[in-house]
Order: C-alpha cells, then structure tokens, then sequence
C-alpha cells in the first residue's frame, strides 16, 4: 500500500462510516412506513342544536296509538289446529282474519253493526296468557270498557247436554269456575235431575244469568197427539209432564222443554198447539220452550202460518217467560260448517222472518248442538269448530245457549268422547269475549258474515 493511501485511509473509513449510517438510516424509515399508515387529517364533529335535533334521544313516553281493525280474535286454547281461511264474500277490511291459537295473542274485538256487515272497531290489546285454573279475563273490567265505547260484552255460550248414565265428570267445576268468573253457562238435561239442582242453587246465589233446561225424554213425553185437536193435545199433553215433573226443580228457574223433533209437516196444528201451551205454562208458572226442531227445520214457510205468526208474536213479547228450542247439528265430525246455514246457523233464519215481520227476536235455546249422535272429533278440532259457532252466536243476546250432544249414556258411549271436552270448553269460556251491540241495537243478520 502506498504512503498516500495510508495518509488517507481514515478519511476514508470516516466517509465509509457516515455512508453506512445513512444507508441504516433510511433503512429504517422505509421499516416504519411499512407498518404505520400515513396520518389523515382528523375531523372534530361539533355538537350543535342542529345535530341533537336530527338524532333525538328516544322517547320513552307511552303514547295512545289504535291498533289497526282487526277480526275477532279470541283467547285460543292451546294446540288447536290453525283454521282455513273463511271463503265469504266480504270486503277485504272485513273479512276475518283466520284464528290464530298461539298461547300468548292480542285480542281486537270487533263491533257488529247493525243493518250492515260488520265493520271491526279497535279495542285496546289486552295480553292474554295460557289458560290457568283462575279466570284470565276481568269481565267486569271489559265490559266497561266496551260500554264506554258503545258496545257490549258478549261471552261464548256453548255448554253441555247430559242426562242419565254417561260421563259428567269435571261438569260442576265447569258450572262454578263459570260462575265464579260471572261466565253464563248453558246446561240442558234430560231425565237426571242431579246437575240441574247444582246448578239451580248456583242460580240462586249469583247474579249471573245462567240458562237451565230440562226434558222428561220417552214416546210418549216427546211428542203430542197428532190425532187430536191441538188445544186438546196441548192440554193432555202439559199434564202429562205435570205428573212427572221431578219436585227439586224450581220452575221459576228452568226451563221447561216438553216436546222434541215433531212433525214439521203439521205447522199450523202446532202453531195452534203452542199457543194453548204457552197459557198452561203462564197458569203454572213456568218456563216453557217450543217444539225442539230437529236440525235442518222447519221450513221457512213452516214459520209463517197463522198460528206460528201467533205464537211468535206472543214469544217475542214474553223472552223471560217463552222461547224457540232448536237442535243445530252438521251430522259430520269433520265438518261442522257442512250446508251452511241450514243446518247449524239455522237460527238466522227465524230471525230474518221476524226482522221483515216487525216482530221483536224470540228467545232461542239451542237445545241440542253438536256433530252426530255417536261421535265427537279430536279436543283440537272440536274447540276449533266451538270457536267458530261462539262467535256467531255471541252477537245476539236473544240466544241463550247451545247445548253440546252428549255426556249422558247410550248413543253408542258418546259421552266418553264428548267429556272430554268440558276443561277445554271451561278453559275456553273463561278465556273468551266478543263486543256485541249495545242494547237497543242489534246484529244484522247476515249468514255470509259468519260462513265457515
């Protein structure tokens, strides 16, 4: 190495030195550019007047909003099946919507209005939970508040028809639990005396107006002779049930049916026979209810004979002391709506007769309801079809009841089936209301308001 380059040799490595720790440095600048981003610039969001405005705070205060119009919707009894919808001719803001049957629903009642097809009127929701062993309605409560509004309250009105033998278990909780909660119930007997005195001593102590009807069954209590002049079958007749009426029931209390499915085709002898009736049943002092018509009758002229105009006339002018006894059946366990409305829902057509008559409703006791004589369908189809008739019976006070078939023996041991059905039926009672018109209103009758 030559003397010049030793001379120069720490100037070198001092160049050297400061190159490589540029070379580092820069090294690592590019590191921390790599992972760190570069800076934007930041924004300050200033609160203004003007921004708390466009994004207020919630309001948590109640406020009193409608619900939309709705169609009757009562209290399900769980592990009904879901229903088809109604195929009628309704607008669509009233068609009824189908029944739902979850265990938790809000109820909307509807007004019936009258003279018209029924245009639904909101009722605030009340949350309604499973059916318990209490009441889950305040019917007092609802009734007022109905009230206020112009309407009434109408309950469900199926009940039961027994007689001897059968199955009745669970029928006297059905009758005080219904009671208990101020629910009418509707209980037809024939023969056996035992559940109408309950009930009778029940209907002493309450308010309630509960609806008692008793039959002595047999060829000869059930109907007339048809070979004698009315008036004189009629007399024969009512003594007959004299005899045999059981002395523990208080006739100012039930009611008595002495007639059961005639012969539609004598209407005017029967007019006739009504008529002479109804004054042995005022002498004595009794409730009396007329002819128990099979279903499907009688015929819309079958009505309108002189002595039937007679007797209805007089019915409608006693409802406390006289009344119709119909029999509404379908003969299907699986259609309860088959021929609709002339088999069940055939009291409509009484009740359009005596509207363009002028004539005030009778009082109607559906005696006798239900599918056929031997048979019941499954607890989830029956409450199904018991919702649809409740309904359509709610909105007329008029009826007072239907009675379903059958808890007493024979009719190949139908009661096994059909007691089956008096805890749903209770559940169902307590747990169900419908707004009906406020007195002196009435429902329009229209069957295409209610076709299944």
């Amino acid at each position: 190495m030559s003397k010049t380059i030793r001379s120069r040799l720490p100037l070198i490595f001092l160049l050297c030195s400061a190159a490589i720790f540029i070379l580092l440095s820069a090294a690592c600048q590019d590191t921390e550019n790599s992972e760190t981003p570069t800076d934007l610039p930041t924004q300050t969001l200033e609160v203004t007047s003007e921004s708390v405005a466009a994004y207020p705070a919630p309001d948590n205060t109640p406020t009193d909003i409608s619900p939309p119009p709705a169609s009757p919707t009562p209290v399900p009894y769980p592990g009904s099946p879901e229903p088809t919808k109604p195929s009628s001719q309704l607008t669509p803001s009233s068609t009824p919507s189908p029944i739902s049957f979850e265990p938790v629903s809000e109820n909307y009642i509807p007004f019936i209005g009258v003279g018209e097809k029924p245009t639904p009127t909101p009722v605030p929701p009340t949350k309604t939970p499973m059916p318990t062993p209490t009441p889950t309605i305040d019917f007092a409560a609802v009734r007022q508040g109905l009230q206020a509004q112009g309407q009434d309250l109408g309950f469900a009105k199926i009940g039961f028809h027994t007689g001897v033998g059968g199955n009745r278990t669970g029928l006297g909780e059905w009758m005080q639990r219904l009671d208990a909660a101020g629910v009418p119930f509707f209980l037809k007997t024939a023969d056996d005396t035992g559940p109408l005195v309950e009930a009778q001593e029940i209907l002493r102590r309450s308010d309630v107006p509960h609806t008692l009807v008793y039959r002595r069954s047999g060829d000869a209590y059930d109907t007339p002779n048809y070979d004698l002049p009315p008036e004189e079958a009629a007399r024969q007749h009512w003594q007959l049930h004299m005899d045999g009426f059981p002395p523990e029931l208080d006739p100012s209390l039930i009611w008595l049916e002495t007639i059961n499915e005639i012969d539609k085709t004598r209407a005017e002898w029967l007019g006739r026979f009504a008529l002479e009736t109804a004054k042995l049943a005022e002498a004595n002092g009794f409730r009396w209810a007329a002819f128990g018509w099979s279903s499907g009758e009688p015929e819309l002229l079958d009505w309108q004979t002189p002595s039937m105009l007679a007797f209805l006339r007089l019915a409608a002018a006693n409802p406390d002391r006289l009344a119709i006894a119909l029999h509404e059946y379908s003969f299907l366990t699986d259609d309860i709506g088959d021929s609709y409305p002339f088999k069940v829902g055939r009291f409509q057509q009484l009740y359009q007769l005596t509207d363009q008559l002028g004539i005030p409703r009778p009082t109607v006791l559906i005696t006798e309801w239900g599918w056929e004589y031997q048979r019941v369908p499954s607890t989830a189809k029956a409450i199904n079809d018991i919702n649809w008739a409740a309904e359509m019976y709610a909105p007329y006070p008029e009826i007072k009841g239907a009675a379903i078939w059958y808890l007493g023996g024979g009719f190949g041991g139908i009661a096994s089936e059909a007691q089956k059905l008096v805890s749903p039926v209770t559940e169902y009672s307590l747990g169900t209301y419908f707004a009906i018109p406020l007195p002196p209103n009435n429902a329009s009758i229209n069957p295409e308001n209610f076709r299944p």
